[in-house]
């Protein structure tokens, strides 16, 4: 998406926070394992940039990897795979 596509922009900042909401009892079971392979995905060498200063335009991505809502709702998977791991189950 271009910068200049205002109603697109729009349109995408209110349907991320919508679909989270949505998978939200799947993220606060299995949030953690769910984020870090998205993240894993969105970040890969050959993925395209999910924001392009230089070309004007962002990701849909960008909207997903910023929203506080998907770090909240993954926040107890993650505090509990630290635990987990501290202890060495």
């Amino acid at each position: 998406m271009r910068y200049e596509e205002k109603a697109k922009i729009a349109v995408v900042r209110a349907l991320v926070p919508v679909a989270i909401l949505i998978s939200s009892p799947v993220l606060l079971i299995a949030g953690a394992p769910i984020r870090h392979r998205y993240l894993r995905y969105i970040y890969r060498d050959e993925a395209p940039l999910i924001l392009e200063k230089e070309r004007g335009r962002v990701s849909v991505h960008w909207f997903v990897v910023t929203s506080p809502l998907l770090e909240w709702l993954c926040w107890p998977t993650e505090s509990l795979a630290r635990l987990v791991s501290r202890r060495g189950y």
